[in-house]
């Protein structure tokens, strides 16, 4: 694997981090801290924040700059978290699985290349260890009621879809 594989892998994965961190500022400032199910939003959003501090200390040290799209992405993910708890807490919560399903997708993929290269142990390991708390997310929203969503299909495919361009754009640009 070549040094710019792993650069890549670093921007995308720091953009979507900080996605994340940012949807779920916009479902706490629609749900407010007293909601049901904000506790669980903020003890996800704390560890995509301490996610998203690691790949920010990898890429300084590794001098990798992030994605042209950070400005994008910030208000995109403040506005999808916005948008699905206006729907409701269910939505909020499907939000979460199917960005989290296309994660653990993503991070399985990244996975495949570092184990065979071997080239970045650094870096599999953070992706391991990320990967394991992104399931975790995944479980906590949906014993949180997300398949009780309305529109759910639509609801899913929209975001996966959003999630997966979000992601080939940030590792090029």
């Amino acid at each position: 694997m070549k040094t710019n594989a792993s650069e890549r892998m670093l921007r995308v994965d720091q953009a979507g981090e900080y996605g994340a961190t940012r949807i779920y500022e916009g479902q706490l400032a629609v749900m407010g801290n007293r909601a049901r199910h904000a506790r669980d939003i903020a003890a996800m959003a704390s560890q995509e924040e301490a996610h998203r501090a690691t790949f920010d200390a990898m890429m300084t040290a590794r001098r990798v700059r992030p994605t042209l799209l950070q400005p994008l992405w910030s208000r995109a993910g403040y506005l999808l978290g916005a948008a699905t708890a206006l729907i409701g807490p269910e939505a909020a919560m499907a939000c979460t699985v199917a960005i989290e399903e296309e994660i653990d997708r993503h991070y399985s993929r990244q996975l495949d290349l570092l184990e065979e290269s071997g080239a970045d142990p650094e870096l599999e390991g953070h992706v391991r260890a990320f990967r394991e708390d992104e399931r975790a997310h995944r479980d906590t929203a949906l014993e949180a009621g997300a398949e009780r969503a309305p529109a759910l299909p639509l609801l899913s495919g929209a975001i996966r879809l959003g999630c997966r361009l979000a992601i080939r754009l940030s590792e090029r640009i």
